[in-house]
This record gives structure tokens, sequence and C-alpha cells, in this order.
């Protein structure tokens, strides 16, 4: 059975039967966890160990894991800070920042790793413009240069320990006010002004060593009266032909207010589809992602199915050994040091 183009939430802390009935539908291929998934390391074990054994190949495991207040597991964990944290430094110590960044990276990812979750969602490649609160500081930097250079860091740090990297909010969600979870954003700018700021990063990362892209729920109504996330213009014509971008691509969670000006799940799901998303996220409502699942029975794109192999995770053979080992020790020490510096961060989970 291939891996379908469907990434579901699921209810709590370990499968209930309707959980385990939608995870091996066809259309399936992957499960976004949450904070109502986790309590301790243990239990996340024994519920990526359930997940991962319903099919073969495995489900991809992800989560929403960058630091700061974007942090899903917490209590167990390390805690990571706000990547604005790491652009605070960077602009007193650019190498240590750089140095930093692929450390906690490579934490984050290792750590993940060990409980067998094969991805984060994460770099946020978004500008820290202070006119959103929902980015904020989980950017890295308003300067689009800062944020390649410490990125490609972060995403060094990934790779190292096993793990692909996801880019977002593409084409940039941190120059508009409005939280996409709850309204429908705006971005007035013309294409050559986002070109010229949001559009960079992307690009550049793109360029060196980036596996994937999640999409904004964003409207850049000079360009496209429709959310990003269901334009070909911004998927096919700018990420894939202009950028030249052939990985995977993530629609954002088309459970959120901003996705709702397509309609009901099935047409939400076909319009990012359609538009060129590979993988649909349907976090946390499961009547619409039966829906969507039904409607789906005869969907078939192979080239997306390949992507989706590529991202299941890669730990090293130390992983289960992984905190006893001398780089753990002395990186965790690392973070731990940072963690008591006075550089601005962000605590308390955002959504779900």
């Amino acid at each position: 059975m291939s891996l379908g183009p469907v990434m579901l939430g699921v209810a709590g802390l370990a499968l209930e039967d309707e959980d385990r009935m939608r995870l091996r539908h066809p259309q399936t291929g992957g499960v976004i966890l949450f904070s109502r998934n986790y309590e301790s390391p243990g239990q996340l074990r024994s519920l990526v160990d359930e997940i991962h054994a319903i099919r073969t190949p495995r489900l991809v495991v992800a989560v929403d894991h960058e630091g700061g207040r974007v942090q899903r597991f917490r209590d167990g964990f390390q805690s990571l800070p706000a990547m604005a944290s790491l652009g605070n430094l960077y602009e007193v110590d650019s190498g240590q920042a750089i140095n930093n960044a692929e450390s906690f990276a490579w934490i984050m990812a290792s750590e993940l790793l060990h409980y067998g979750v094969d991805l984060s969602f994460s770099p946020v490649l978004d500008l820290g413009n202070p006119i959103s609160s929902v980015i904020g500081e989980r950017a890295f930097h308003q300067d689009p240069e800062i944020v390649i250079r410490l990125a490609n860091a972060w995403i060094r740090g990934m790779k190292k320990a096993g793990m692909e990297a996801i880019g977002k909010h593409f084409p940039g969600h941190g120059s508009v006010e409005g939280d996409s979870h709850h309204v429908m954003p705006f971005d007035r700018r013309s294409f050559e002004d986002i070109e010229a700021q949001d559009l960079v990063p992307f690009r550049r990362v793109i360029a060196t060593h980036l596996t994937g892209i999640l999409m904004a729920h964003v409207v850049y109504d000079q360009i496209d009266e429709i959310p990003a996330g269901y334009s070909k213009f911004w998927i096919e014509n700018v990420l894939r032909n202009r950028i030249g971008f052939n990985g995977i691509v993530f629609s954002d969670d088309l459970g959120m207010s901003s996705a709702e000006s397509a309609g009901g799940y099935v047409e939400r799901a076909n319009a990012s589809l359609q538009a060129g998303c590979d993988i649909i996220l349907i976090c946390n409502n499961s009547t619409g992602a039966d829906e969507v699942l039904d409607a789906l029975e005869h969907y078939s794109n192979p080239t997306s199915q390949l992507r989706m192999i590529r991202m299941h995770g890669q730990p090293s053979p130390q992983s289960a050994d992984l905190f006893s080992t001398q780089p753990w020790l002395q990186a965790t020490a690392g973070l731990d040091q940072f963690n008591q510096q006075d550089f601005p961060g962000e605590s308390g989970d955002l959504f779900e």
C-alpha cells in the first residue's frame, strides 16, 4: 500500500478505533501530532510505534516542534528557544549564532527521531516583521540575509540528525497582520515587493538543501484572489517553475479559518491538490477527514507518493543510546547555557 495525500491528526494519547480506521485508509499518508497527544516520552514512543505498525510502508509521523511557543512536547524534552533569540545573538556574534542554530536543530531532530517521530515542520522562513503576531519571534529575523544564514545552519543540524527540513510558510506569512488560524489575512503588496523581501529566504534556502515547503493560507490579492495554498500561480508558476523547487509541498491545516474560502473540507482538499500540493493537512476535524478520505478514494499521484516516502526519518545508529553520547551531552549543555541568557523568547503553546 502506498502513502496517500492526507496527513491527519489523532484524538489523544493512544490510538482509538476510529483513528486506526482512518490511518488504514489508503489515502492516508501521515499523522501530525499535537500537545494533546503527549504526556511523557514513554507514552510518545508507544503511540508512534503503534502508528508505524499500522501500515507498510509506515505512515510518516510529523509535529510542529520549532522551539519557543511552538513546541508540542515539553515535559521530558529539551527546551528549545524561540528562533528570534538566535537572530538577536547573530547581531552580536554571528558565528556563535550559526553554530548554535546547527547544534539546537540537531538536538531537536535527534530527540524526535529517538522516539520515532519522522519530521518536524521546521524551519520558519518567514520574516520577523513586527506587524505579524502569529509569526513574531518564531522567525529568525527581519533581515532576509540573516534568515538565510540561520535557516541553512538549522537545516544542516536537522540533516545531520537524519531528518528532512520543511520550510514555511510560502510565500511568506511574516508581513501580514492577520492570524490565518482565525481570520483570512490579506497581503496588499505587489509581486515585486514580495519577491524583493519575503521570497528571498525561500529562493536561497531552496537552492541550498530544502526538502519540503508548507504553504501559507494568505491571500496576496494584487497577485491572485485566492489563498496561496489553493493557488496554481504560487505553487506551480512561482515555486515549481520560477524557483525550481522539486520537493514535497504541504498545505497548511485545512481546518484553519483562512482555509474556509474554498468551501467544505472536500472542496478545500480538491483545491489544494489541484493547485499542486502533494500532501494536505487535516488536523482537528474527524468528520472533515472522513469526508475527504472518502472523496479521494480513486485519487493517485505517484510523484507525490514518492516524495512522501522520502520524509521518513533516518536516525543514526547511535540514536538508541542518544542521551549517553558525548555529542548529546555537549550539545545540550550548550543549549542549557544559552537558555539561561537574556535573549527574548516566548512561552506557551500556539494552537492546540
